[in-house]
């Protein structure tokens, strides 16, 4: 078997059934043996940030690693801030880039580059293939680095020469691998949280990610405890619509600290490090807290504060077996649900009220409202991928989040991921409509993804807030310097002049839209949109920094 053979009877024995890519000349060998063998389309996209973004919405709603195909050095770095992204967010890929020809490479041709170089701080392990015999046994092993906690993305650079090679190699088979069992020293765990008079979980997305919502569910309520959101989550960890739903933690180590200073017990589930923000002087955890810590990836255990004890095993299989532990051992529990959920329901209320007096008038929407309008539109098995930075934690109030996986979003920061990650998780379950919210700064950023969606017919409905403006940095300066005694001032930060229209970007790029005139206005257009079989984008004008 070629080379290039074995490359395409690993991908489909490892369950490939798309390769998200930008071709160039290093990649030709590879794009024209895909072309030859006819069973495994090559998704397009025309720049390489909104084709890592694609694969890495795909491999989150297909659970399996999706496989990226980049141009040489030029393409690896476009494609970067993707990879940086699915590094954050913990997404499997398998990627490579083609390499110049090995028997010209002393010459520096044109677009070779140190591609392992470029791509080491962005993902989880590169490889040099260089030898032929090597290639497939590497591939395989990037698959399998690229699903063990903690996944991410794997880097394989291929020089064009060595896979045109006639060289017949072996292809090793797929392993096998069983998931990771429940934790040891349970029995002490179980005893820390049945002793607990205040206790509350932190819900990574480690939780969401292993398919462990409904055993986290059941621990919560087996014990009473509130449970809060990792800071800026990626996914559904813990309903949110539950009464023992507490919010999201702010991103800052003051403001988690705040958050959890009534608690005596933390057990902290699935997150890495807090995923902090901005810096606040201080720990992230109150003093004198007692800290239960559970991971698959046993490098997290005390990696960033001090835990009583650390649990390294699978989160469902470790969960189910203490929740079985805990049976019977906290009486106390129905009254802490009880009192949890009205302090839930007066939530809610307090933000839908705001929600409600603030719908009133036509465009520019105000943030809260055009929120409120998205959510109401919204069916329940619908999927929202949000990259709208300011009005996405306006949106996290008011959406009700209660299937796995119907909410995706970043934490890798990169902006121009929501087009691009929208397509891809439409494209990986078909079945549910997709709704992106982006901001109209980060739709800049990913503009040209629109084009993949129009060329496959992707219906995803794309919604850009556009405030004409990077709001969140005002916030952020605001934050440090009262508004009041900054009087405008802020370098760089305005995209009103021009105002920018996304009707017109979307037109050029073949797809339909429409611009929002009011929140109901916004609501029947989605309410439309979803049920669509193309891609739609809504421009929502809405307020700016005021």
């Amino acid at each position: 078997m070629r080379p290039v053979d074995a490359v395409l009877d690993i991908l489909r024995d490892e369950g490939v059934d798309r390769v998200f890519g930008n071709p160039g000349t290093s990649e030709l060998p590879f794009t024209d043996a895909l072309v030859a063998a006819g069973d495994i389309p090559y998704v397009l996209g025309v720049h390489e940030g909104p084709v890592v973004a694609m694969a890495d919405g795909y491999a989150r709603a297909t659970r399996r690693p999706a496989f990226v195909s980049l141009h040489i050095a030029a393409g690896l770095a476009n494609g970067l801030v993707g990879l940086l992204n699915a590094s954050r967010s913990r997404t499997p890929l398998v990627v490579t880039a083609g390499q110049q020809d090995r028997r010209h490479l002393a010459a520096d041709p044109m677009l070779s580059g140190d591609l392992v170089g470029l791509a080491r701080a962005a993902v989880k392990h590169t490889f040099d293939v260089q030898h032929a015999h090597d290639l497939p046994l590497l591939l395989r092993r990037a698959f399998a680095l690229a699903q063990q906690p903690p996944a991410g993305p794997v880097f394989l650079s291929l020089p064009m020469d060595l896979l045109q090679e006639d060289t017949p190699v072996e292809v090793p088979a797929r392993s096998v691998r069983a998931p990771l069992g429940a934790a040891t020293r349970l029995d002490e765990a179980a005893a820390l949280l049945a002793s607990a008079a205040r206790p509350a979980i932190v819900a990574g997305d480690g939780v969401g990610r292993d398919g462990a919502v409904a055993e986290l569910v059941a621990l919560a309520e087996a014990v009473g405890a509130v449970v809060h959101h990792q800071p800026m989550h990626d996914r559904v960890d813990f309903p949110t619509t539950h009464p023992l739903h507490a919010g999201m933690l702010p991103a800052t180590y003051s403001g988690i600290r705040e958050q959890l200073a009534e608690a005596d017990v933390v057990f902290i589930i699935g997150t890495h490090a807090f995923m902090a923000h901005h810096y606040t002087p201080g720990p992230p955890l109150p003093a004198g807290v007692r800290v239960l810590q559970l991971d698959t990836d046993p490098a997290e255990l005390g990696r960033t504060f001090p835990v009583d004890l650390g649990l390294h095993g699978g989160l469902a299989a470790t969960l189910t077996a203490l929740t079985g532990l805990l049976a019977g051992r906290v009486p106390e529990a129905a009254e802490r649900r009880e009192r949890a959920g009205r302090a839930h329901t007066a939530r809610r209320a307090e933000i839908l009220t705001a929600a409600r007096a603030a719908s009133a008038g036509p465009a520019p929407l105000d943030p809260l409202a055009a929120a409120h309008a998205v959510a109401g539109a919204l069916p329940r098995d619908a999927v929202v991928v949000e990259e709208a930075i300011t009005t996405g934690i306006r949106l996290r109030q008011v959406l009700d989040l209660e299937r796995p996986d119907s909410y995706v979003h970043t934490v890798g920061g990169g902006l121009g991921w929501g087009i691009g990650a929208a397509i891809g998780s439409r494209l990986g379950n078909p079945d549910r409509p997709v709704v992106a919210v982006l901001g109209d700064g980060c739709s800049l950023f990913g503009l040209q993804g629109l084009w993949s969606a129009a060329r496959y017919g992707v219906p995803v409905t794309f919604v850009v807030m556009n405030n004409g403006e990077y709001r969140t940095l005002k916030e952020t300066l605001d934050s440090w310097d009262s508004a009041s005694t900054r009087q405008g001032r802020y370098l760089g930060l305005d995209l009103d002049h021009p105002r920018l229209d996304f009707t017109k970007a979307a037109g050029f790029f073949g797809i339909d839209a429409v611009r929002a005139t009011s929140p109901g206005h916004l609501t029947e257009i989605l309410a439309k949109s979803v049920v669509s079989d193309g891609p739609l984008l809504v421009d929502v004008p809405i307020t700016g920094h005021g």
